[in-house]
């Protein structure tokens, strides 16, 4: 038993061991250029919310005194100067002319029934219709006359101090 066998060599094949595979490449491929869109997309957000902050904050640092007085002008009545405002009850009116409904609501008014006269204007609207307009208003709804010291009862007036 001396006798040693010698060793015996593989079957070697002419092509590689190890074949690229494509569908990995398409795949990293596929990745790669999600990931690009992902990140425009998310730079166009960032982009579009940079310029609405400066915008705003631009607006709000330029035209403040001007925003503020056009809302307190129109910010509404307090109910004690909203009362003082003249009442009275509708009988008819005797010129066919005159607009005899609310504008707020479009309804007739009634005979007896309780209607506020806004001054200057001289507006006629139910009393419930108009004083809800008035809490958030400080005009006239049919003119937009603003019920400030200039044309209305003393204490409606309304500081615009800026």
């Amino acid at each position: 038993m001396g006798e040693s066998i010698p060793p015996t060599q593989s079957p070697s094949f002419n092509k590689p061991c190890h074949k690229p595979q494509e569908s990995s490449l398409d795949l990293n491929v596929v990745v790669i250029i999600a990931a690009i869109v992902c990140a425009f997309l998310c730079a166009l957000g960032l982009n579009s919310m940079l310029q609405c902050i400066l915008q705003c904050t631009l607006h709000a640092l330029t035209e403040p005194v001007g925003w503020v007085a056009s809302r307190i002008v129109n910010a509404g009545l307090k109910k004690k100067d909203m009362v003082t405002l003249p009442i009275s009850v509708y009988a008819g009116l005797s010129s066919p002319s005159s607009i005899a409904s609310c504008a707020i609501c479009l309804m007739d008014f009634s005979d007896g029934e309780r209607i506020r006269i806004l001054p200057e204007s001289n507006h006629r609207f139910h009393l419930d219709c108009v004083d809800k307009w008035l809490l958030s208003h400080s005009s006239c709804p049919t003119c937009r006359l603003h019920l400030n010291s200039n044309n209305c009862v003393p204490c409606l007036q309304i500081s615009t101090a800026i």
